[in-house]
């Protein structure tokens, strides 16, 4: 048993090696994503040294000098150099650009680990462009899916989310949070460590406590949120933001109205297919509260009004991440655009 276990072991580090630089997460579920990403910027022993070795990059913004001076430094006072890519479809969109890049990737040095990281629908990801370059070449590209679990899956989800945050939760109560936050597992997620915070991980996390640290409360809001900016009243959306910003950190929200909007457009498109809100609580996995809220609101809208907002939002998501303004900034910019 002992020699398995330890040509096991060798095999799982000539695997490392093999697979070491060049990685691909792919799915629906951004909080998952974002998670692992972090599992890899902490492999950098000192922080001091993870910031100067780091390189995150977003397709949308970055240009080919950008790309190469990120793949091609040398690590400074460490092993390797992390790089991490996003959205890179919204860049290399045609068979020659993609092909330039893929070969760019897989001559880049050893010293170099590169994360490319994408938003993929299930219904996609066996065409998608990377997914199968990645499984053409899987002894040097190691891909990993993440997709949204299924709405009856969340209720396990959440109770196995919440061991990995240190605490335990009550089958009940996990149910009750999952009909308030249906498949979105960065909210849960999120109000997962609310609620253990809530009880200072000193017992279980009952259906009392979930009902005392409500989601729905903040998602109300962004929904009176919504329901302002979609009637041009600026000073009310505005009054609904700043009481929001009090309860919810800036990212957090940031997160809840970019996924209300993505809600809307999804909504739209099916009441567009002469779906209803019954529709739209089955294709989106949301609670029916939720459903019944967002297929109102996406009535009041036009698609390409949307997707003009949600354009908007992607701008202003970019803008934050290369530091060119503050979210709370931002959010304020939103709303005197939307409502002016």
């Amino acid at each position: 048993m002992q020699t398995g276990g330890h040509v096991s072991t060798c095999l799982r580090i000539m695997c490392r090696h093999l697979r070491m630089n060049l990685y691909l997460f792919f799915g629906n579920d951004e909080f998952a994503i974002s998670r692992r990403l972090k599992d890899f910027e902490s492999d950098f022993n000192d922080p001091t040294s993870a910031d100067m070795n780091t390189a995150r990059l977003d397709a949308r913004s970055m240009n080919e000098n950008d790309l190469n001076t990120a793949v091609n430094a040398m690590p400074f006072l460490a092993r390797r150099r992390l790089v991490l890519l996003a959205n890179l479809s919204a860049k290399y969109n045609n068979v020659s650009s993609r092909k330039k890049f893929l070969e760019f990737i897989e001559k880049a040095p050893e010293t170099t680990r590169i994360v490319m990281y994408e938003s993929v629908e299930p219904r996609d990801a066996d065409k998608h462009w990377l997914v199968k370059w990645a499984e053409k070449n899987e002894k040097s590209v190691q891909a990993k899916a993440f997709m949204l679990p299924r709405l009856k899956d969340m209720t396990g989800w959440i109770v196995n989310e919440t061991k990995n945050q240190g605490g335990q939760i009550e089958p009940r109560a996990a149910e009750m949070l999952k009909d308030m936050v249906g498949v979105d597992t960065r909210q849960a997620g999120m109000e997962i460590s609310k609620l253990l915070a809530y009880v200072n991980w000193a017992r279980q996390v009952k259906v009392t406590d979930v009902e005392a640290v409500c989601v729905v409360t903040s998602q109300q809001s962004v929904f009176d949120f919504v329901d302002a900016l979609s009637g041009g009243n600026g000073r009310q959306a505005q009054h609904l933001l700043h009481r929001l910003l009090e309860s919810e950190e800036a990212f957090s929200l940031w997160g809840m109205v970019v996924r209300q909007f993505r809600l809307l457009i999804q909504a739209r498109e099916i009441l567009d297919g002469r779906g209803n809100k019954d529709d739209v609580a089955r294709a989106l996995g949301v609670h029916p509260f939720v459903a019944e809220k967002t297929t109102g609101q996406a009535a009041r809208f036009s698609m390409e009004s949307l997707e003009s907002i949600y354009r908007k939002l992607l701008r202003i998501d970019e803008g934050v991440k290369t530091s060119q303004l503050t979210l709370e900034l931002a959010l304020d910019t939103l709303v005197v655009e939307l409502t002016n």
